[in-house]
């Protein structure tokens, strides 16, 4: 299935032609199954193509959603020569005679787009519908629909949704605008499993929190905190078999380490694991396991309860971000993750 799905990058009907300085960017992307190294874009295209293969409903919408605001995603290629534009997830749907797929750059009006897609999702429970932030600070345009309707639409209405935010998220020297999608704001509304808050640090992760989404029988909203500089990163990029195998982990445990000699514990969502994985490894620390906590709402106590269950009583916890201390998910994480002995009663950083 992924293969098929691979392979419509490259095999483009004789009267579309893509752009030369795209084109060698297609073929790597067609090839990534076999080097196992697939990135955020194309783990993206695994999951929505493959849902469309299950016959189901695929939407996104957003300002720039059909490129990528990155330029990673290329769902739609535009003909070099006569502008026309070519969807090669749509006409490998049509082909099979399976599901549908929507994507739209949208007007800039967060209010109005994000109400829209709220109200299909609502109106069809079976689609995926995305509603894909430029920067994530753009959601602050639509904060009414998020407080009045997906955040609490269930508790006032019984009003069920399915819908997806990816809010493109990370401090990537853009200082206080563009940079942090505002995650506390998401936390601070998330009472009674009235959404799912997610900050996946993998494209696999990603693929099968997609593929969760549109086929659990749980409906609720989901907010994704995407990335920006790991769209491209070498360490983010993930197997073929993370693809075929597994399931999304809401907390993903380190494998390298040696249990019973680590003295420390750092958790992290998202970026800031790689940086601190890299200087980890530059400074040869052997006694601090790095774990992440890829769904931050609601938290996998039980599934961190039972990981420290493996290491030292009087291992140390850290909880480590990118964002100021009042801001991202500590305010939330300081106060939620009470687990017994496993409180976080050490330090943030």
């Amino acid at each position: 299935v992924l293969d098929k799905i691979a392979l419509t990058q490259i095999e483009l009907p004789a009267n579309v032609t893509a752009h030369p300085r795209l084109w060698p960017q297609l073929q790597k992307r067609a090839a990534m199954l076999a080097d196992d190294a697939v990135d955020w874009a194309t783990g993206e295209m695994f999951a929505l193509g493959s849902l469309l293969l299950e016959n189901r409903l695929v939407r996104i919408s957003g300002q720039d959603s059909r490129r990528g605001t990155f330029g990673q995603r290329h769902a739609v290629i535009v003909d070099k020569q006569t502008g026309t534009s070519y969807f090669p997830l749509k006409e490998m749907s049509k082909r099979e005679n399976a599901g549908k797929l929507y994507i739209y750059d949208s007007l800039l009006s967060e209010y109005a787009v994000m109400g829209f897609e709220y109200g299909y999702s609502v109106a069809n429970k079976d689609a995926l519908v995305m509603w894909e932030a430029q920067f994530g600070d753009f959601a602050n345009g639509a904060q009414t629909i998020i407080d009045e309707f997906i955040s609490s639409g269930e508790q006032k209405w019984g009003q069920t949704s399915r819908v997806v935010l990816l809010l493109p998220h990370g401090y990537e020297g853009q200082g206080p605008d563009h940079s942090s999608a505002r995650i506390e704001r998401f936390l601070a509304l998330c009472a009674q499993d009235n959404m799912t808050v997610a900050y996946p640090s993998t494209p696999a992760s990603y693929f099968h929190l997609l593929r969760w989404q549109a086929l659990q029988p749980h409906v609720k909203p989901l907010i994704i905190l995407t990335p920006k500089s790991l769209l491209r990163s070498k360490l983010a990029a993930s197997a073929a078999a993370d693809f075929t195998s597994g399931e999304f982990k809401p907390v993903i445990d380190d494998a390298s380490v040696t249990k019973a000699n680590v003295k420390r514990v750092v958790f992290s969502s998202g970026k800031v694991y790689y940086n601190i994985l890299t200087e980890r490894e530059t400074r040869n620390i052997t006694d601090i396991a790095l774990v992440r906590v890829e769904r931050l709402y609601p938290l996998p106590a039980p599934e961190i309860a039972a990981l420290l269950s493996h290491y030292p009583d009087d291992v140390e916890l850290v909880w480590a971000q990118e964002e100021p201390a009042n801001q991202g998910s500590w305010p939330f994480v300081g106060l939620e993750f009470q687990i017994g002995r496993a409180s976080c009663r050490d330090r943030y950083v």
